[in-house]
């Protein structure tokens, strides 16, 4: 219903926090290569725990070939970003978006922008930076699930 994308992660940590996130939440998560790590990285590993294998993920060999992929299949992809345009609870999401995280160190680059439909920010306190990417990517994955009855349905002791 939902993916979340990972353009080209540097943090390795990060990373396999953000795909666990989606195997609990039953998100796929695409990851638009170059990473700035190898998916066998120990600390990618650790970080994803045995959630890694219980993820639905799609590897892109570079932003171009996902950009190529994503319109073909009519999703639209929705940023999240520091600066983005409209705050993520005033956004509204529908189902098949993509919200894409950019890199820790720098974002993404103007042509992923241009690519874009929409970019939404987590409000925050003035004079703060930033929120790390993963929970940045929690909080707007959060919301566009509720926006959508995208969780899944409760466990079997209610929870």
């Amino acid at each position: 219903m939902l993916r979340l994308a990972l353009y080209q992660p540097d943090i390795p940590q990060n990373a396999g926090t953000m795909i666990r996130l989606c195997a609990c939440l039953g998100v796929t998560v695409d990851i638009v290569e170059p990473a700035a790590f190898d998916v066998s990285d120990r600390h990618f590993r650790r970080s994803g725990m045995d959630y890694l294998e219980r993820a639905a993920i799609a590897r892109h060999d570079s932003f171009a070939a996902f950009d190529a992929w994503r319109r073909a299949a009519g999703h639209r992809l929705i940023l999240a970003e520091t600066d983005g345009a409209t705050t993520h609870t005033a956004f509204a999401f529908q189902p098949g978006d993509i919200i894409m995280v950019g890199r820790e160190s720098a974002g993404v680059l103007p042509e992923v922008y241009a690519a874009a439909q929409a970019s939404v920010h987590v409000p925050m306190r003035f004079g703060l930076r930033s929120l790390n990417v993963a929970v940045a990517a929690a909080i707007v994955l959060g919301e566009a699930l509720r926006q959508v009855g995208g969780y899944p349905a409760a466990r079997e002791d209610g929870r």
